[in-house]
């Protein structure tokens, strides 16, 4: 029975790979993605539907589901319906509504990484490069939210007189997040200062207390803790 479950026990996923590298490599892939691709409902739609397969990768090697599971092939289904209502009708009102989907699938990346580098028990290669995948997810699920606050809010997102491009909101995100601050573009509306307040909060306090201290900890050849530990005795 506890193999039809939808996610599994804690001894089961220890059992996976927890290779974070190929999360990262999804991760990055699609920022430079949503940086660089057209503003338009197709890019749009494609890039819900890339969000998904990095989900159900993000799962499978924190051992939640396998990659033929329900939940994965629920939230690749979901995102296909989503994507083609968006080419198929548009509009900013259903633009707004994918780019908070699009953030919820970041947070859901975020969450599996999270609770996949805590089970390991210990600080390794690759807990450090999960770290560094939800540093980067934190930039990310804040250009979907300056994307719903362009698509659903009313006048501009920036104090400039636009709402920005997609590339521009994820230029102006993860700037925003490593506290550069060029100051080319700023928020307009007090609600959306306060977004960028607090992803400024995150990324640093992210960087000089999360990330710092696995970096501090890591140990040369460390190695997964093998899930025939946690097994209990006869």
């Amino acid at each position: 029975m506890a193999r039809r479950r939808l996610f599994r026990s804690r001894v089961q996923r220890l059992r996976a790979t927890h290779s974070y590298g190929i999360v990262l490599l999804l991760v990055i892939g699609t920022v430079i993605f949503a940086g660089v691709g057209p503003d338009t409902d197709w890019s749009a739609a494609v890039l819900v539907i890339i969000e998904a397969v990095t989900l159900a990768v993000a799962l499978w090697t924190s051992g939640f589901a396998g990659t033929d599971s329900a939940v994965s092939f629920g939230f690749s289904a979901f995102a296909i319906a989503v994507s083609i209502a968006l080419i198929v009708w548009g509009g900013s009102t259903l633009t707004g509504v994918v780019a908070l989907l699009s953030g919820v699938l970041t947070l859901a990346i975020g969450a599996a990484i999270v609770v996949g580098v805590i089970d390991q028990g210990e600080v390794n290669l690759q807990t450090v490069t999960g770290a560094v995948c939800i540093y980067l997810l934190i930039g990310f699920m804040f250009v979907f939210i300056y994307s719903a606050i362009a698509s659903l809010g009313s006048g501009d997102l920036f104090a400039q007189g636009t709402d920005g491009t997609r590339g521009i909101r994820v230029y102006f995100s993860y700037v925003t997040l490593t506290t550069v601050g060029y100051g080319d573009y700023t928020m307009r509306t007090s609600a959306a200062r306060m977004f960028a307040v607090l992803e400024m909060l995150m990324g640093q306090l992210y960087l000089v207390t999360v990330l710092a201290l696995l970096v501090s900890r890591i140990r040369p050849g460390a190695r997964l803790r093998s899930w025939k530990d946690t097994e209990p005795e006869d």
